[in-house]
């Protein structure tokens, strides 16, 4: 991964203030911003400039957010960080299932915003360095080939978005031990702030929904309420 100076963020949002404001503090700090007002223009930009990373408004003139992540997945795993208005815990869980990576609720801070740029910018360098991990995991009719990248249960490869998956790697790699909130935070995003475990929890749900016979009802992952959560063995 290159250092700031050379990475490259893509801003998706029409609102001339709040892009200004995101796409000032990005160059202030030395990384390499493009700019895209519409959906289809970001699709465009994100095939041809291969950013680093992407900052997506939802609310865009043309086509929905989530419809320009389920495009963009469809070819790239390039970390992508949702930046919204929109609170309704209906409107995460859209953009993280179809494959978002981070959610930051707007008005924020450019602190915040700074912060989860490096935080996804590093999870991503990690994913790439990690490449070469060999281990697999076995639990139940689960199966985890790390250096694949993939899960499958009961033989079947689960369609799960790259914090899913990172999600479930973390659990598993500390099967029976009870992971915090924060230190799962720390883990997937780099931060733990308070809407970091908010989206946590949004990720704990559209997870539980693929690897759980009965979501309601979870036996591979436990919630300790007001603590965090664990991967029993089956």
């Amino acid at each position: 991964m290159s250092d700031a100076s050379r990475q490259r963020i893509l801003v998706v949002e029409d609102d001339p203030a709040v892009r200004n404001l995101v796409t000032t503090a990005l160059d202030l700090h030395g990384y390499d911003v493009e700019r895209a007002e519409t959906g289809e223009l970001a699709v465009m930009e994100a095939a041809s400039r291969n950013p680093d990373l992407i900052m997506l408004d939802l609310g865009l003139p043309d086509i929905d957010g989530v419809e320009v992540i389920s495009k963009i997945r469809g070819w790239s795993a390039v970390p992508i960080i949702v930046i919204s208005a929109r609170t309704e815990d209906s409107d995460k869980i859209g953009a993280l299932d179809a494959g978002a990576d981070d959610y930051l609720t707007k008005p924020f801070s450019v602190e915040e915003l700074l912060a989860r740029v490096r935080a996804s910018l590093r999870r991503s360098g990690m994913a790439g360095a990690g490449a070469a991990e060999s281990s697999t995991f076995d639990n139940g009719p689960l199966h985890i080939d790390f250096a694949a990248g993939c899960a499958t249960l009961a033989g079947e490869e689960l369609q799960l978005t790259p914090t899913e998956y990172k999600l479930l790697a973390l659990l598993a790699k500390n099967v029976g031990k009870v992971l915090t909130h924060t230190f799962i935070t720390h883990e997937i995003w780099g931060t733990s702030w308070d809407s970091d475990i908010a989206s946590l929890r949004v990720f704990m749900r559209t997870l539980r929904k693929k690897v759980e016979a009965d979501p309601a009802h979870p036996q591979l992952i436990q919630t300790h309420g007001g603590v965090g959560y664990r991967m029993q063995r089956l």
